[in-house]
């Protein structure tokens, strides 16, 4: 007779099938690890009823027995539990920076003026986290480069970074300013992202370079140390030094080794240096590196300097003399022509004297 009545009143219209009051849009959700979850739920009842009450439960094992443990009970769930439903149909449920731990069975709970029900079924929670890999690995400058990111679950597009920049792809070939840590996440979700995995891209030397280092002016005499470096993957373990009269490699000759070449003292001729720097992947050379004494130049410098001022000294004394020559025979030109005419003028006025004394007699 009651389990009449109870049939009469499950089928009795304005009640629930009490079978299955609560429905769960996904029942298994997958999330990653430090990220949020929404359970997107719904609950139904009888129109005759009001909701009092609604709580979400975990499923847990105690003493070889399955209950169901109140998530406000738990203090692992304080602060990042919201319940974002309502009492009346949404029992929807978010859980923030979700942990390990949190992998499991969840059910909802709702109480009325007149029963209490709960989902018969359970969404079940999946946290998991990204891994992210290189292939192959081991690299070297020129290779093939892949970026895979492994997750337990199936999961949206994913985003890559490195060292915090997003890149275009995760398949590239590989160059020395590649190398560095590369993390992958959902995009939309780049908060949640991977442990960082290394990419090393070894590659021979580059860019090699020659520091002198002394102090004061370079002289005949002087101490100069050469240091010899260079961008390398694995670094440089190997350097050669060669010396030239002419900035020529095929003329210079070796003269040391290892990364500083000490010089304890200078000639007084203009002398090269070449640096060559190796690793197991190959070498590379500096450009040459002139040491060129300063008192050597001053010296040219001054000599220049005196020659050029006796040319003009003598440019100036020959114009004078050239000046004064032109002037002397002019003058004696002139000299010349003044005393022609006083003498033609004297012998004049005598004959025209003498013939007049001869007309008188």
């Amino acid at each position: 007779m009651i389990i009449t009545i109870l049939v009469l009143l499950i089928l009795k219209p304005g009640t629930v099938n009490a079978a299955s009051p609560v429905t769960f849009e996904n029942l298994n959700p997958c999330a990653l690890k430090g990220s949020s979850v929404e359970f997107r739920c719904s609950y139904n009842y009888s129109d005759k009823e009001i909701v009092s009450k609604t709580a979400w439960f975990k499923g847990e094992l105690k003493d070889g027995l399955w209950k169901r443990v109140a998530l406000s009970s738990l203090l692992s769930y304080q602060n990042r539990t919201e319940y974002v439903g309502d009492l009346q149909h949404d029992c929807s449920l978010a859980i923030h920076d979700l942990q390990d731990n949190d992998t499991g069975h969840y059910y909802f709970r709702f109480d009325t003026d007149a029963y209490g029900w709960r989902s018969k079924g359970s969404v079940y929670l999946t946290v998991t986290e990204l891994s992210a890999t290189v292939y192959p690995d081991s690299v070297r400058a020129g290779d093939n480069v892949t970026l895979e990111c492994k997750t337990s679950c199936q999961l949206p597009s994913m985003v890559w970074f490195k060292d915090g920049r997003q890149i275009a792809k995760p398949e590239f070939q590989a160059q020395g300013e590649d190398s560095g840590n590369y993390v992958c996440a959902i995009e939309g979700q780049e908060s949640a992202t991977s442990e960082p995995v290394l990419l090393d891209v070894q590659y021979p030397p580059l860019n090699v370079s020659v520091e002198v280092n002394y102090s004061g002016h370079l002289t005949v005499d002087s101490s100069v140390n050469l240091t010899c470096s260079s961008a390398a993957n694995p670094p440089a373990d190997n350097y050669t030094w060669y010396r030239g009269t002419v900035s020529s490699f095929s003329s210079m000759v070796q003269v040391g080794s290892g990364q500083v070449l000490p010089i304890p003292s200078l000639g007084a001729s203009p002398t090269f240096y070449i640096c060559q720097a190796w690793n197991p992947l190959g070498e590379d050379k500096s450009s040459e590196v002139p040491l060129i004494v300063d008192g050597t130049d001053s010296d040219a410098n001054h000599l220049i300097l005196l020659v050029g001022v006796g040319v003009k000294v003598v440019i100036v004394l020959l114009l004078t003399l050239v000046i004064i020559w032109a002037c002397l025979r002019r003058w004696r030109r002139k000299s010349a022509v003044d005393k022609e005419e006083n003498s033609c003028d004297y012998e004049n006025v005598s004959s025209v004297q003498m013939s007049k004394r001869n007309n008188n007699k």
